[in-house]
């Protein structure tokens, strides 16, 4: 190797198994010649990829950075850097090469042995949470090829797989990094806000973050969201940490989900996927589920391409034509069909609650439907109110199906009692994404069919303005200009003096509650009352 790298006035990398087989050789730096993620043995953070680098460099000096993260993101067994310098021997059939000045082996390190290393053989990026490894001194050809790999990389697995088993939490939940990107058009109580959303979604999802990745851009890299630089030190923590999901703060087109996973080497999904598998999760009714398929259908289907090479596309030109068409196409149709099927069993649905909506008003029974940012806590309140038995949790997103109760309100205007139906929806979220939007317009109608609003909010969320903003920008987008509205704050009891002078100051109209303290529930039927009457006065 040293010959040919003298030779050729190049590195070279030669990458060999646990059984001492040369498995793959390459020109260039082991950063340049690295194995692809997609092509390495997926163990997790407890195992090493069974593969160790042997590699040549040009110049006296310890392995740089580039090499070690190369390393670090394939989790090689080790790397054996063989410093070259200088004309020593000749290699038969002349010429003058190159001879072996030093080597050095580097292999990477469990955190929890890190402090018994000393500072001056160890080396790892910036962030504290990154891969670390150990530098050997420098060595002679006799000294390393000494060295009982199979003994060290055993050593090594043994403490990361302690290590693991020390950090796990349940097997079953998906380890998660989260990556979110703050551009120019975002403020920065804004990204906070939504990198602290996700996580929150994804907790509901059921998976497990370990960590988040951030970064500032003035725009959105086109094909990687982040640039390559930044995919690197995704996948090189994502490797550390033994992730098996990478979840990014906003919606990414196939192209780039397929850019991402070959250089991450694992799943990539973005928010809107984490919010279909939370609907699909917490849908309990037929319609409920229906619509969850949709729009989980809706939004696979332009993302089929590229999925593996079964399901990839044949051709039209010569050389491509096939006897038949691919598992793509085949696939494609089957989703397309149901997709249709599923549309006329919504609209089957819409048409019914219609019925419902039509038989209701024509006993002229005046009804509200109650809105808000999810987690504000509707289901709480409509049970505080109606003595309902709706499922409650602090959750994002913890009840998906409409439930409609009747409250009955005592000494109304005309002191008789008065009959109102209050329907629970769906809760709102910040950019709600538009298959969502489509595939619930069934249970949305209850908000435009609705005579009155009742608009109610967290404020005892950091981000309650937002959550305002959010919902009232859904409620514009509603084919039907929705009834008037009432908002109502809830969670009271949470919250500061300061807080609540705030929203009373910019929310002089609006009520206060604390739903699950039954704080201020008469002042709001009273004011319910006067908002049905109002709506009833418009039509």
């Amino acid at each position: 190797m040293a010959a040919i790298s003298t030779e050729i006035n190049l590195p070279v990398c030669a990458y060999v198994n646990r059984r001492g087989q040369v498995i793959r050789v390459g020109v260039g730096t082991p950063r340049q010649t690295q194995i692809p993620p997609m092509e390495l043995p997926r163990y997790g953070a407890e195992r090493l990829s069974g593969i160790r680098c042997i590699a040549t460099h040009l110049k006296a000096e310890p392995p740089n950075e580039a090499a070690l993260t190369a390393m670090a993101m394939q989790r090689l067994d080790a790397l054996a850097v063989i410093n070259i310098t200088g004309t020593g021997f000749t290699r038969r059939g002349g010429g003058a090469t190159g001879y072996v000045k030093e080597a050095y082996l580097a292999h990477l390190v469990p955190q929890d042995t890190r402090a018994l290393i000393p500072s001056a053989a160890f080396s790892g990026s910036s962030n504290s949470q990154s891969a670390s490894w150990s530098i050997s001194p420098p060595l002679n050809l006799d000294d390393l090829a000494q060295q009982d790999f199979i003994d060290l990389v055993e050593g090594l697995e043994a403490e990361f797989r302690r290590e693991f088993v020390a950090q796990e939490v349940d097997a079953d939940h998906d380890r998660v990094l989260i990556v979110g990107v703050m551009t120019d058009q975002t403020s920065l109580q804004q990204f906070h806000d939504t990198v602290a959303e996700l996580a929150r979604l994804v907790d509901t999802a059921g998976g497990d973050v370990l960590q988040t990745v951030q970064q500032k851009r003035s725009r959105i890299h086109p094909q990687t969201v982040i640039g390559e630089g930044k995919v690197q030190e995704v996948a090189l923590t994502a490797q550390t940490l033994g992730c098996n999901l990478v979840v990014f703060d906003r919606d990414l087109s196939p192209a780039q989900v397929r850019n991402l996973e070959a250089q991450i080497g694992i799943r990539v999904v973005d928010r809107t996927e984490v919010i279909l598998d939370i609907f699909a999760q917490r849908a309990q009714s037929r319609a409920g589920k229906l619509q969850v398929e949709l729009a989980q259908l809706e939004y696979m289907l332009p993302r089929l391409t590229g999925r593996g090479q079964a399901m990839s596309r044949l051709g039209g030109g010569i050389g491509t034509r096939g006897p038949g068409e691919t598992k793509l196409e085949t696939e494609r149709r089957a989703i397309q069909r149901r997709i249709s099927r599923l549309q006329q069993e919504v609209n089957q649905l819409q048409a019914h609650r219609s019925r419902l909506r039509q038989r209701r008003q024509h006993r002229e029974v005046p009804s509200v439907a109650l809105v808000g940012y999810t987690n504000a806590g509707k289901s709480t309140l409509l049970n505080a109110l109606t003595n309902a038995e709706v499922y409650t949790a602090d959750q994002l997103f913890a009840t998906l199906d409409p439930t409609t109760r009747r409250l009955v309100i005592p000494g109304a205007e005309n002191g008789e009692t008065q009959e109102i139906l209050i329907t629970d929806t769906v809760g709102f979220i910040h950019e709600l994404p538009a298959s969502l939007m489509d595939a619930f317009r069934a249970t949305l109608e209850e908000v435009t069919e609705a005579d009155a609003l009742l608009h109610l909010v967290d404020l005892s969320h950091p981000a309650w303005l937002s959550h305002i903003r959010a919902v009232r920008e859904i409620l514009a987008q509603m084919p039907v200009t929705p009834g008037p509205a009432l908002v109502a704050f809830n969670k009271i009891d949470q919250v500061d003096s300061q807080t609540l002078a705030l929203a009373q100051e910019e929310f002089p109209l609006a009520v206060f509650i604390s739903a699950s303290q039954r704080l201020g529930l008469e002042t709001l039927r009273h004011r319910l009352s006067q908002l049905i009457q109002y709506a009833v006065d418009s039509r």
